[in-house]
């Protein structure tokens, strides 16, 4: 489906070829970080729930359960404890940085957590870190973090 177009898929995840190497995801903020993990866990919920038959209704409330800060917060601070020094920097620094909107049905530590995790998510999908990536979004999706 995806071949010749720059892209692969590789494990529920579309991986474009012109990232590989050819963007330095250090020189980029958190908040930009972020910007990219956010798609790229919308998109690996989608696609994982999209195969059960539900209506769309039904599929985008489930989909919401995952993606919502309160969610993801929740995730990142089990997976603490399973991240690498490396990552840990990633997380800290995102939790850290300075956000100019809050979503309404968000507090405040939970909302800096999510960013905090989609920064994560977008620095191991920028940098090509496939397999920690999809081992982590398959975590969150099993809620498999114990």
């Amino acid at each position: 489906m995806f071949a010749g177009n720059g892209c692969r898929n590789q494990g529920g995840i579309i991986i474009s070829d012109n990232i590989d190497g050819k963007l330095d995801a250090n020189s980029l903020s958190a908040l930009a970080l972020a910007f990219v993990g956010d798609s790229v866990f919308d998109l690996f919920i989608r696609t994982m729930l999209v195969g059960s038959g539900k209506k769309v209704r039904d599929l985008h409330k489930e989909a919401v359960g995952y993606v919502k800060a309160s969610a993801q917060a929740a995730i990142l601070k089990a997976l603490e404890p399973k991240l690498t020094s490396e990552e840990r920097d990633i997380v800290r620094n995102a939790r850290n940085a300075k956000v100019n909107t809050i979503p309404k049905h968000a507090d405040i530590m939970e909302y800096h957590y999510s960013t905090a995790f989609e920064a994560l998510l977008g620095y191991l999908y920028l940098t090509g870190q496939n397999r920690r990536l999809n081992e982590i979004l398959l975590l969150a999706y099993n809620k498999d973090l114990q």
